[in-house]
């Protein structure tokens, strides 16, 4: 019998990568502001090409997960800064207002 894990494999790191984005993107609006969703539209635009030229499927897979979730990211920051502005989170105190 032979299985055929690259689906379960892809679904599996698609969980991790979505996972590792969520405290990313606290911690980056947390010391850098909302200035910083530049740095994830940039990245989420170089690996969208990379995934293009990329043959193998798995890493293309993962490639393109990446991006897209980096482009949601900038969505994000947005979403974060709203969670400071409730009092949802912390906002650094070393950092003057967070920027729009």
């Amino acid at each position: 019998m032979q299985y055929h894990l690259l689906g379960l494999t892809i679904g599996l790191c698609t969980f991790l990568i979505i996972g590792l984005f969520h405290p990313v993107v606290i911690k980056c609006e947390y010391h850098f502001g909302a200035g910083c969703r530049w740095w994830f539209a940039v990245a989420g635009t170089l690996l969208a090409l990379l995934t293009i030229v990329v043959d193998d499927p798995f890493w293309s897979s993962l490639l393109g997960v990446t991006a897209f979730s980096s482009l949601w990211s900038v969505h994000e920051i947005a979403e974060q800064q709203r969670r400071v502005e409730r009092g949802w989170f912390p906002q650094n105190p070393k950092r003057k207002k967070c920027n729009k």
